[in-house]
């Protein structure tokens, strides 16, 4: 590693990487002023700025305290049953699934866990998140975070991430990507601006190359080498 740039190479190109450290981020920040103020003089035309999607959320006032989320009924009958999974907590804590149905409905929630539960009866997997939606597979458990005092809030997934990435291109020039990537092999590019190719973009960043955890560096910027 030179410059904190680090190498990956996808379909015999080699593309770098160049995460950036940021202070900790608020929703007193407004996340395209934060790109701006922490890639100036980095970002160079060609370059994709990359953004993670819990910074992105926080900044949006997305980050509710575990302690001020009123858990009702449905969260208490569900959460025990969703599946453990390696990367972290999910929908398995009642927080977390009560944030999702506030995201999601009710009855949209139901749903889906009727389809999820009869999906495995079948080896299907999957339909819950499939029915349910985007904004219930982003929920982020509280104490999946290090950062206090983050580590004590469930984070939701942000919102109006196309325009956010859209908007930092009309005024960098620059492509741009909302990511939500762990250290396991999971890497999702869940906002762009129409320049990006997504499945491109998820195996260049798929070893993770911001780290999820004391590095704070929400933004990354890639580019193929030459």
């Amino acid at each position: 590693m030179k410059n904190n740039i680090t190498e990956r190479t996808v379909t015999e190109k080699v593309y770098l990487r160049q995460p950036i450290k940021t202070k900790i981020l608020t929703p007193e920040d407004d996340i395209i002023n934060i790109v701006l103020e922490y890639t100036k003089g980095k970002r160079k035309a060609g370059d994709i700025i990359v953004m993670s999607e819990s910074p992105v959320a926080i900044t949006q006032g997305r980050a509710v305290l575990e302690d001020e989320i009123k858990i009702g009924l449905l969260s208490k009958l569900l959460w025990r049953g969703v599946s453990k999974v390696p990367y972290g907590v999910g929908l398995r804590s009642k927080t977390s699934m009560q944030c999702a149905i506030d995201e999601c409905g009710h009855l949209r929630i139901i749903i889906a866990a009727i389809a999820g539960a009869t999906g495995k009866l079948f080896g299907i997997h999957g339909l819950f998140y499939r029915i349910a939606g985007k904004q219930a597979a982003l929920v982020d458990a509280a104490h999946t975070s290090p950062v206090p005092p983050y580590n004590t809030t469930v984070i939701k997934g942000p919102i109006h991430t196309d325009e956010i990435c859209r908007r930092i291109h009309e005024i960098t020039g620059n492509e741009a990507a909302i990511m939500d990537i762990n250290d396991i092999g999971g890497s999702w590019v869940i906002g762009r601006s129409t320049g990006i190719n997504a499945r491109l973009l998820e195996e260049i960043m798929g070893d993770n190359p911001q780290g999820q955890q004391m590095e704070l560096t929400p933004l990354c910027l890639v580019w193929e080498k030459q």
